[in-house]
């Protein structure tokens, strides 16, 4: 982050409230004193405010406060824009469906630091999070599940910065490859919310859709490894490296480590395939016939839900009393039936999920290098599984 001075005091204007102060820095306590001791007063979200319907008495505040920052060492700033919680107000209001905004202020340079780890985003305001002062910024959230995070664009006399948080789904969005990058606006309503509309959020519906995807065939990948490779274990009776099984005793223990493992993964399919699956549309892509695999994937994930939900309940519980490996053990093999099913149809659903992505069919649509069923026949020794137990 650029050096900043240890105090600073950022003015602005408000239609509600009138003169807005914003006090930043590591001495940010002082400069908020010094607000109050000449007359500002503290409003919600945090900014301090003095009204302006009497010029005499906002000069006497106003130079009362440039004395009291001289004092103790506070830089006073004037900003050429509208008060930062105004505009976040403004711009939500013209936003498709109820949007609303909350104000963000961020006292202390090291406070901003905590945006870093829900912020998803490959562009700009990632980077003024990581090297600029950001003093405040607006949320904005739909109630659906989207939030996204408005700050004014750093070294730019006008103008802002918005980009996206993670859905609550997700937590390592550090240089996730499909981080939407964030998107300048200009400091008018109308037209801030218009490249909203027509380019931000389009893109942020296709970059999470891709997530989503992504999160699913890797785990199917994951499962899919291991379980052929089980498989040949079980058929061969012999470890990965050709060593003779001792005793077939050994193939329940496997199985359940087997279960363990898989069902780390599929919770990722129980997560975010439903919205995947919803969206597809068999009928309208040159694969038809895939519906019957989706209504299969469909069946598996309502079978898998009792499972899912009892993991949800107990997780706390169990990680913390011990005996959670042998809990995930068993939900693994009860959803194993579900596990088989997706990992037979998972070619179907790669190819119709790249078909239902937000906006259409575009580039996503293209197979995957990695499609999940057209594999080659597995050897007559498995390369994944060891000679030891899955940790």
């Amino acid at each position: 982050m650029s050096p900043t001075p240890p105090t600073q005091i950022t003015l602005s204007t408000s239609r509600a409230n009138g003169l807005i102060a914003v006090p930043y820095g590591e001495e940010h306590l002082r400069a908020a004193h010094a607000l109050e001791d000449v007359g500002f007063q503290r409003i919600p979200g945090g900014a301090f405010a003095a009204p302006l319907t009497d010029p005499a008495a906002t000069r006497q505040i106003a130079s009362a406060l440039v004395h009291r920052a001289h004092e103790c060492g506070a830089t006073i700033t004037t900003s050429p824009r509208p008060f930062l919680g105004d505009f976040g107000e403004d711009l939500a209001a013209r936003l498709p469906g109820a949007w609303s905004a909350r104000l963000e202020l961020y006292y202390n340079p090291l406070v901003q630091e905590d945006l870093l780890g829900p912020l998803w985003n490959s562009g700009d305001l990632l980077q003024a999070v990581l090297h600029d002062a950001v003093p405040g910024a607006v949320v904005l959230t739909n109630g659906a599940g989207t939030e996204l995070l408005l700050i004014e664009r750093p070294g730019h006399g006008g103008g802002y910065l918005l980009g996206a948080f993670a859905t609550e789904e997700f937590e390592d969005n550090w240089e996730e490859p499909n981080a939407p990058s964030s998107i300048v606006l200009p400091g008018e309503p109308d037209l801030a919310a218009l490249a909203v509309t027509t380019t931000f959020l389009p893109a942020y519906s296709r970059a999470l859709h891709q997530r989503r995807l992504d999160t699913v065939l890797r785990a199917l990948e994951r499962i899919r490894a291991e379980y052929e490779a089980l498989q040949v274990i079980k058929a061969s009776g012999r470890y990965s490296d050709g060593v003779p099984l001792a005793d077939s005793r050994l193939l329940p223990e496997m199985e359940r480590t087997f279960a363990d493992y898989a069902w780390l993964s599929f919770r990722d399919v129980l997560e975010h395939a439903p919205v995947l699956l919803s969206r597809c549309r068999p009928a309208a892509t040159a694969w038809p016939q895939d519906a019957a695999a989706l209504d299969r994937l469909r069946s598996a994930l309502a079978d898998s839900q009792e499972t899912r939900d009892e993991d949800q309940e107990l997780r706390g519980v169990l990680f913390s009393v011990g005996g959670w490996k042998q809990a995930r053990s068993r939900f693994g093999l009860a959803a194993l039936p579900a596990i088989e099913t997706w990992l037979a149809d998972g070619e179907a659903f790669e190819r119709q999920a790249r078909a239902a992505v937000p906006g259409g069919p575009v580039a996503l649509s293209a197979p995957s290098p990695r499609l999940l069923t057209a594999r080659p026949a597995p050897p007559a020794v498995a390369p994944a599984f060891g000679g030891t137990p899955l940790t």
